[in-house]
């Protein structure tokens, strides 16, 4: 149980707690204004302390860490295993990170340095939390201190009055159940498989979004792709292979790749002249055949027609010019004649001298073809090595590929096993299931009575193990508030039974917020007789109003009030003794 809530600061309201319910109040002053209010008299900021004391996190938004109360120590006195007198934390937002415990429970300091004077860290502190007040084994992802705490001090700033089964808005139905699922006694680690396979399925989720991105997909890429990329990269990589396991280091390989140039350079030059002298040749031919000896004969036809007679000394001189003109052709002829014969030859002698060196020529590629310099060898196995590591890599992303394309199915088939290993679990458990159906059923009933629907139902469901508490209503929040502090006495109850939780249970006055002051006083007559009853602690900050408004239906605040009070006086009304 919790003691004594104190700080260093000689402003503060110390908060001294006892057994069963508890009732820290908030009340108008005589000369309070219309404009006061006792939403910041302190009674949120109480919760937000024991959370601080018992092991929160702070950050800049942290009531603790707020410059006003940075340097102040916080103490809390509360019960624990072991220790007779109990243990004392202290705690400042200065030197977050530190707690001062006394005693230091046994065992405090086994993993890690004592800092002195009974100082731990955090983490320790949350360790011991874990390990002392919840039973905790040494292994238990998936639910811790902090968590099951959230349930047993529920906070307004987290947003935890909004739904029953989760202790802040970000958290998923499944960590919510993974903790609840403790604290009933049902099997949380099968509980918690339904965190991990969500958590899968969001990676899931995530993997197939970018695979359907034009950029990003490039990355994974689609199965049937990468089979044909796969299999052409596997040739490249067989057929250097091949191509390296026949290599043969040449000698001299440069002279011979120089010698092939020369040959191959006279092989052209040689073909470059055949086609001078072939078009050379053809001139010649034409020449030849042009070269004829002309017909006089049509002069002396002409003159006759002329009416002039050719004398014979004329004709002697046509004869002469006639002859003179053969012999000319003649010589030409034999000329162009001799020329294209000389163009025969050479034609013929490079044909020669071609075949000559085209056999050499081919000599010097066919030794080259077979084998090549060391640095081709080089070469070639770094191409090798570049194309089995890009085929690696498609393999990789083949895997990959066909993984997302398949976890889906997996993740599908996982959930149905898990859903029907969780209702075997429930079955197998009925007894401690039944103790939390009956429970919160008896306590819905003493608010509402036994005409009004109430059920708390327990089930496999597709993201989380289901845990449903009902109390029929016409969608009132007051109710729905009604729903969380049913569960929550019945969540508290159940563990500290079963020894797996602390004695306690602390309310804000936010959960009372819209109830019917019947069921308000119904409610905290319940809280008394069952904190009685079970041995256990309920703590409750109240407005005065409210509390007079239970007074007045039945409700007995005798012995339950704190002495300690808070207002809504500006200066020193509220919890810390001043404003800021």
């Amino acid at each position: 149980m919790l003691r004594h809530l104190g700080a260093s600061d000689p402003r503060f309201k110390a908060l001294q707690f006892q057994p069963g319910l508890n009732i820290l109040v908030a009340d108008t002053t005589g000369v309070s204004a219309d404009t006061d209010s006792r939403n910041s008299a302190g009674k949120s900021s109480m919760i937000e302390l024991l959370h601080f004391l018992l092991g929160g996190s702070v950050d800049k938004e942290s009531l603790a860490a707020q410059a006003a109360l940075r340097q102040i120590t916080f103490s809390l006195h509360l019960d624990w295993p072991d220790l007779p007198e109990g243990l004392t934390v202290q705690r400042t937002a200065a030197k977050a990170g530190v707690v001062q415990l006394q005693p230091l429970p046994e065992g405090a300091a086994s993993d890690q340095l004592d800092f002195g004077n009974g100082e731990v860290r955090l983490a320790e502190w949350q360790s011991l939390i874990e390990r002392d007040l919840f039973g905790l084994p040494a292994d238990h992802p998936g639910v811790s201190g902090r968590g099951l705490l959230s349930f047993l001090m529920r906070r307004v700033n987290s947003h935890a009055f909004n739904e029953a089964t989760r202790s802040h808005s970000r958290q998923s139905n499944a960590e919510g159940a993974t903790a609840l699922a403790y604290l009933l006694g049902l099997d949380w680690q099968l509980a918690d498989r339904y965190r991990t396979l969500q958590a899968r399925e969001q990676v899931s989720k995530q993997l197939r979004k970018a695979a359907s991105d034009p950029v990003l997909g490039k990355i994974i890429g689609q199965t049937t792709e990468l089979r044909g990329q796969i299999a052409l990269a596997e040739h490249r990589v067989a057929e250097i292979q091949r191509r390296i396991e026949g290599f043969r280091v040449v000698p001299e390989y440069d002279n011979l790749r120089t010698r092939a140039d020369e040959l191959d350079r006279r092989i052209r030059r040689l073909r470059n002249d055949d086609v001078v002298d072939r078009r050379n040749l053809s001139d010649l031919e034409q020449a030849v055949e042009e070269a004829v000896d002309p017909d006089l004969a049509y002069l002396e036809s002409t003159y006759a027609e002329l009416g002039v007679l050719l004398g014979d000394q004329v004709r002697r001189s046509f004869a002469e010019v006639q002859t003179f003109h053969s012999s000319v052709v003649r010589n030409r002829r034999k000329y162009l004649g001799d020329e294209a014969a000389s163009i025969r030859e050479r034609l013929s002698q490079r044909e020669t001298e071609r075949e000559h060196l085209g056999s050499q020529l081919a000599e010097v590629l066919h030794t080259l073809n077979e084998g090549g310099a060391l640095d081709a060898l080089t070469t070639l196995q770094q191409i090798l090595a570049q194309e089995q590591a890009q085929l690696s890599a498609l393999r990789h992303r083949f895997d990959a590929a066909q993984a997302l394309e398949s976890n889906r199915r997996e993740i599908k088939q996982a959930r149905v096993v898990l859903q029907q290993e969780t209702d075997t679990d429930i079955s197998e458990r009925q007894q401690t299931v039944s103790e939390a159906v009956v429970l919160f059923a008896q306590y819905a009933q003493t608010l509402y009575g036994h005409d009004r629907e109430a059920y708390l139902r327990l089930g496999p469901g597709d993201s989380s193990l289901k845990i449903e508490p009902h109390i029929a209503s016409d969608n009132s929040g007051g109710i729905g508030n009604m729903v969380i502090f049913c569960f929550d006495l019945a969540v508290a109850v159940l563990a500290h039974r079963g020894g797996r939780a602390p004695d306690f249970l602390v309310h804000d006055s936010h959960l009372f917020d819209g109830v019917d002051e019947r069921q308000l006083a119904r409610a905290l007559s319940l809280a008394a007789e069952v904190s009685r009853s079970e041995g256990i602690q309920y703590i409750v900050t109240l407005n005065s109003d409210e509390l007079d408004k239970a007074a007045r239906r039945g409700f007995d605040p005798a012995d339950h009030v704190l002495e300690q009070r808070l207002t809504d006086s500006f200066e020193a009304g509220g919890l810390f003794g001043f404003r800021f």
